[in-house]
């Protein structure tokens, strides 16, 4: 704009000296065409006076002054030329100028000469002999005189050139400053000209609502973010040049992306052949869903178009965690494999034992042992399917779960109390040591865990050997500790103990009577309560469980 405003005011500038130049060479010309003239008719005067006083001597000897004197009679013959030889030269009658003056005493005309490329000036005069005086001279053009004046238009343009451009320059920087003053956040506090008010109402107006425009867009990219930011799912969105648009922290984690990974390619930023994989699939339109496995979690994959104009522009990509699906899958394929078998053994048992004797096939001295048999296994079928209730209970939370303020102490002294004839027959001593410990929770569940663990300890305890209970509190903790003299636990089995029928010495637990579930059950008994397990062991010599619950 600055450039346009000056350029136009310098040709402004320029045009105007451009014609006040033609315009006073025109009135210069006309000038000196009049002073021309003038001065040809005052020679002309005084040449016809002095032929009338010293005739034709006059006429030779008269000073032209440059001028072209010719005498010529009234007949039309050139008497005297100062130029030519007068009897050579034709017949003037016919001249215009020579015609004027014969009529009213004075004449004038001009003539271009092709001979001379030039203009000629005639004025003619009569004397008071009749005889006629003619008085010639060049006319100068307009290009001779621009020629003859070539050096002060030169100056007069070299001067005239800086001053215009001086001037458009200050000119310019006067338009245009106060257009660069104008603040277009507050287009109304800025002090324009009148004819851009309109413009600047304009300007406000758009301002305005550009400003509850972005106002909505920041507000919807603020709760964008916050969604997605919270999400646990990973999502990804993807245009259809492979280029990043959004990524929320959790797919960032998920594919180990850094977060600043915006318009950078989707293939630099993962090389999860499940992703790109799925993104070319979507791309075609199609919705798409995959399975992929990240280190020991595995994702579920789920990849949607989004059309503009009937065409693909991006892709939304969804990573779900479906790890504890897939392992809570797994469990109930293990917990009902594991049901099958702990149930159909006692079952094949029963079965046996009641077939031998309803087919007579059992001695009458053999027929308590078989009934004794079937009893046990009995037991050990009713025990097994009450700890899978118990177990499946804990399992949806215990929404019933009434806590209760408890001594812990006095809990465990009632258990071992209970326990002590059984600890007795496996000859196993059971001792409690500890102080009164005030705990919340469920009285059921928190016997529970004191009896399981006790009763384990008991039946994994070599014979001669002692169980020590003890309840202490620490803090804001009570911690229930119950170590056995027993044969121990291998460094690799002690994490999956609390795992639902899992048993280090299958053939032990069996003869023991163990179904698998007492560590499960109490391992989910602490989480309801908010507490956490720990185990210690030593093959060969012994372990201890001990549970930390909060102080009440």
């Amino acid at each position: 704009m600055r450039k346009k405003i000056f350029g136009s005011i310098a040709l402004v500038a320029i045009l105007v000296f451009a014609a006040s130049i033609i315009l006073i060479m025109g009135v210069l010309y006309t000038h000196f065409l009049n002073v021309q003239v003038g001065q040809m008719k005052a020679q002309a005067d005084l040449a016809a006076q002095g032929i009338s006083t010293g005739g034709p001597a006059f006429v030779k000897d008269f000073k032209t002054e440059g001028y072209r004197l010719t005498w010529i009679d009234e007949s039309g013959r050139v008497l005297y030329d100062s130029v030519a030889e007068a009897g050579s030269m034709e017949n003037h009658l016919q001249r215009e100028e020579i015609q004027e003056a014969l009529e009213s005493g004075e004449g004038e005309s001009s003539r271009y000469s092709t001979t001379l490329l030039q203009r000629q000036l005639y004025v003619a005069r009569t004397a008071e002999d009749g005889s006629i005086i003619r008085i010639a001279d060049s006319q100068h053009s307009i290009l001779g005189l621009l020629l003859g004046m070539l050096q002060q238009i030169l100056i007069m343009a070299v001067i005239t050139l800086a001053l215009s451009i001086f001037l458009a320059y200050r000119l310019t920087k006067r338009i245009v400053e106060p257009l660069n003053r104008i603040n277009l956040d507050r287009p109304d506090q800025s002090p324009v000209y009148e004819e851009l008010q309109p413009l600047m109402d304009r300007i406000r107006g758009q301002q305005d609502e550009i400003m509850v425009q972005s106002t909505k867009l920041r507000q919807k990219q603020q709760e964008f973010d916050a969604s997605t930011a919270n999400m646990q799912e990973g999502l990804l969105i993807v245009n259809d040049q492979k280029q990043i648009i959004s990524i929320n922290r959790a797919a960032a984690e998920i594919l180990g992306a850094p977060r600043y990974a915006l318009g950078r390619q989707l293939q630099e930023m993962t090389d999860h052949t499940e992703i790109l994989s799925a993104f070319e699939r979507t791309l075609g339109g199609e919705i798409t869903e995959s399975e992929m496995e990240i280190g020991e979690k595995q994702y579920e994959i789920h990849a949607s178009p989004v059309t503009s104009s009937g065409q693909v522009s991006a892709i939304i990509i969804f990573i779900i965690d479906i790890s504890v699906r897939k392992r809570a899958e797994q469990m109930r394929r293990e917990f009902t494999a594991n049901v099958s078998h702990e149930l159909k053994t006692p079952l094949q048992t029963i079965s046996g034992s009641a077939e031998l004797i309803a087919a007579g096939l059992v001695k009458p001295e053999d027929v308590p042992t078989f009934g004794s048999r079937i009893h046990h296994e009995a037991g050990r079928l009713i025990t097994l399917i009450d700890d899978i209730i118990g177990l499946s209970r804990l399992d949806e939370g215990v929404e019933d779960m009434r806590k209760e303020e408890i001594d812990l102490y006095a809990l465990a002294e009632h258990t071992v109390a209970g326990l002590s004839h059984m600890a007795a027959e496996n000859g196993v001593g059971i001792r409690l040591e500890g102080a009164s410990s005030m705990v919340k929770g469920d009285i059921t569940m928190l016997g529970s865990i004191v009896h399981n663990l006790c009763e384990n300890a008991i039946k994994y305890s070599s014979a001669g050997g002692e169980v020590n209970v003890s309840v202490t509190s620490d803090g804001g903790e009570v911690s229930l500790a119950v170590a056995d003299q027993g044969i121990g636990i291998p460094a690799e089995d002690q994490e999956r103990v609390f795992e639902r029928f899992y048993r280090v010495d299958k053939g032990r637990s069996k003869e023991v009577g163990g179904t698998g579930l007492g560590l499960s059950i109490v391992k989910h008994a602490v989480a309801l309560h908010g507490g956490r397990i720990g185990l210690t062991s030593t093959p060969g010599e012994g372990t201890t469980v001990t549970v930390y619950l909060p102080k009440a």
